[in-house]
Parts: C-alpha cells; sequence; structure tokens
C-alpha cells in the first residue's frame, strides 16, 4: 500500500514540475515567435511564467528583449525540471 501511494505522489509532483516548466517554454516560445502582446492567450500565458521564472527572470540582461526572455525564461524552466528530478528522487528513496 505505501508503495501505491509513493507512486501516486510521485506522479502527481511529476505532472506538476512538468506543467511548471510547460509554462515557461510556452512563454519562451511566444515571445521569440512574435505572439501578439496584446492576445488572451498571450498574456495569460506571461502572467503565468512571470511568477515562475523566479530570480532567473533578470539573470541576463541582453539587450535584445526576446534574447532576455530566450535565455532567462529557458533556464527557469531547465530549474524546475531538475527540482522535478531531485523532488522525484527524494520522494521515490523515501518510499
Amino acid at each position: 500500500m505505501r508503495s501505491r501511494i509513493v507512486g501516486i505522489v510521485a506522479g502527481v509532483l511529476s505532472w506538476i514540475g512538468l506543467a511548471l516548466a510547460v509554462v515557461l517554454v510556452v512563454h519562451v516560445v511566444l515571445t521569440v515567435g512574435g505572439a501578439n502582446p496584446d492576445n488572451t492567450i498571450t498574456r495569460t500565458v506571461k502572467d503565468l511564467a512571470q511568477p515562475l521564472a523566479l530570480g532567473f527572470r533578470d539573470l541576463f540582461t541582453p539587450s535584445d528583449a526576446k534574447l532576455r526572455v530566450l535565455v532567462n525564461f529557458g533556464i527557469a524552466a531547465l530549474f524546475w525540471l531538475a527540482i522535478r528530478a531531485l523532488v522525484l528522487r527524494l520522494v521515490r528513496r523515501l518510499g
């Protein structure tokens, strides 16, 4: 029973970590791809991505705004994927 609960918890945490990274990647794709910033989808994704970027949002400050988003939010996405992997390893080890 315990291993089943651990498996469920690990699965939920895995999806959450993946979702956080996907939001950041979608923001990068929309920005670099030149999506209309006034579009509801673009605004919503940006609003979701801003707090997820944590301190990475302004880590690098190249003059090109698209490059800035690509680098900073890309690093933030990698960060969340790394955190996801660490948390999953910890949960499975404790289970």
